[in-house]
């Protein structure tokens, strides 16, 4: 579902938007819609929010951050993996729980493996999954695995809330043969989406959504 789209709005259910700026997020040119989140990710907000997009034709799909707040009703779901965390629980917890709940239920054509990496050493979901910084030195190495070892499907680089080193994006794309390569962190305007645009397959805009939808629009790339 991802390998189709070029730009993606990430909602995150347990912040406020206003029913017109959703209108608007939903009725533009983005691709699709990500709900998904680190923190107070809630089976109501998640229903909530899958209920006010659903009123569009847009596509939307569920990160799944809390096997509890899993329904029905999404075109997707991804499962989250920390391909730099110090803790296991974060690479792998999130799918052996999901399969522990859902396995009778699970569609896997409607499901995908998201690999991170999370580079913003501040943001909390690099605290939350006990992430390691990943050094220059070592991205090459992080980016051969997961795309030459683990061969998976996509690559989520994640900055979660500044905009991150083009250096960086640059690296990873030399590296990456197979991987889809997705970039999430701080995607405010035009130009910073062009920039990322170089490196990556999909550019993912999440905090400025909430901020300043009007920002947000101009984010939108084809």
């Amino acid at each position: 579902m991802l390998k189709n789209a070029r730009h993606i709005f990430k909602l995150d259910p347990a912040k406020e938007i206003t029913d017109e700026d959703l209108e608007m997020i939903a009725e533009s040119a983005t691709d699709m819609i990500l709900v998904g989140g680190t923190d107070g990710v809630t089976e109501d907000n998640v229903l909530n929010a899958l209920s006010r997009v659903r009123r569009f034709s847009k596509p939307v799909a569920l990160e799944v951050t809390d096997k509890d707040s899993v329904m029905p009703g999404f075109d997707h779901y991804f499962i989250p993996a920390v391909f730099n965390t110090t803790n296991i629980k974060w690479q792998h917890g999130l799918m052996l729980e999901a399969l522990e709940e859902y396995s009778h239920l699970i569609d896997y054509s409607e499901m995908s493996l998201l690999p991170y990496l999370i580079m913003n050493e501040d943001c909390k979901a690099f605290k939350k999954s006990e992430a390691e910084r990943v050094t220059m030195e070592m991205l090459p190495h992080y980016v051969d695995m997961i795309d030459k070892l683990y061969k998976t499907e996509y690559l989520y680089i994640e900055y979660s809330g500044m905009y991150g080193d083009p250096e960086v994006m640059e690296t990873v794309k030399q590296h990456a043969e197979n991987t889809h390569i997705i970039y999430g962190g701080g995607i405010s305007s035009k130009e910073q989406a062009l920039e990322m645009a170089q490196f990556a397959d999909t550019i993912v805009a999440g905090n400025v959504i909430h901020d300043d939808v009007k920002k947000a629009l101009r984010t939108i790339i084809n």
